[in-house]
């Protein structure tokens, strides 16, 4: 069997322990220090997990105008990938130390490279302590290089210049990850102007999960997203968020409930408020 959008730690831990056990990372991060998730991986992770870097790992080159967590080379991943010992047809699993905002960018980018069989802990470390299952300070050993290989663009993205000529023929509703506030344009901490992409509707990504951190059921989840966008199918949709990371969380819901595949805005608000072009919505949508 194999795992595409979520995967429960009751059925991760019995594959951990199979002749061919899935590639593990752990994506812990923290938007405010960026040596958080480092430590906080050190400090106690899922046995055979590797750590993967928001940052170095998961980010490229930025330039000022390309949001804070701007797409890596595809080629660099896929090298970084192959060193890990990754396959083309090994099973990958992400989680993180938070509600899986960060494991889904990872999801997102390991699918963008063509790869299918990579899905998201449900409930992260989190989820994964409560059912009292270990956790180490061991670090894992690194296999013989794999044979994972880019496969073709899998997950599509629009442009800052596709949004801006969306404000006018509004081919897709666009649909912000960010906190109520922030897309109010309330309680801006990380990029230096308030506010959201005119024409945008807020669905944080909070939104997608239940109490103790794991994803709502599908049925939940189709009924609140069917509200929230008219009806509309995914590839009418655009996710963004602050940089193109907890966008990916709403990415993951559509994709578990079968709503498809939405285009992801990886510049997202911290990209769209540095182009002195760009107008700039406040208030509710």
């Amino acid at each position: 069997m194999t795992y595409q959008t979520l995967i429960s730690p009751r059925e991760l831990q019995p594959l951990l322990a199979s002749p061919t056990p899935p590639l593990l990372l752990d994506a812990s991060h923290d938007l405010f220090d960026s040596k958080l998730g480092r430590l906080t991986y050190d400090t106690g992770h899922l046995p055979g997990a590797h750590f993967v870097s928001m940052e170095r790992d998961m980010g490229g080159v930025r330039n000022g105008q390309n949001g804070r967590h701007p797409l890596p080379s595809r080629d660099d991943v896929v090298a970084w990938l192959r060193k890990l010992g990754a396959n083309n047809d090994q099973q990958i699993v992400v989680y993180d130390q938070c509600e899986g905002s960060f494991a889904s960018r990872v999801w997102w980018t390991i699918k963008w490279l063509g790869h299918a069989n990579v899905a998201v802990l449900d409930g992260g470390a989190s989820a994964w302590r409560a059912d009292g299952l270990p956790m180490t300070q061991d670090q894992p050993a690194i296999q013989a290089e794999g044979d994972f290989s880019d496969r073709g663009v899998a997950m599509p993205t629009v442009s800052y210049e596709d949004l801006l000529e969306n404000l006018e023929s509004k081919k897709y509703l666009v649909i912000d990850a960010r906190s109520e506030d922030r897309f109010r344009g309330e309680n801006e901490t990380l990029d230096p102007v308030g506010g959201h992409i005119p024409g945008a509707i807020s669905r944080f990504y909070k939104h997608n999960l239940n109490p103790d951190g794991t994803f709502k059921s599908i049925e939940q989840l189709k009924e609140e997203f069917t509200a929230a966008a008219s009806g509309r199918q995914a590839q009418a949709m655009v996710m963004q968020c602050g940089s193109g990371v907890s966008a990916c969380h709403n990415l993951l819901a559509l994709e578990r409930i079968g709503f498809g595949v939405a285009p992801l805005y990886i510049g997202s608000w911290s990209e769209w408020c540095s182009r002195a072009d760009a107008p700039i919505a406040t208030g509710p949508a």
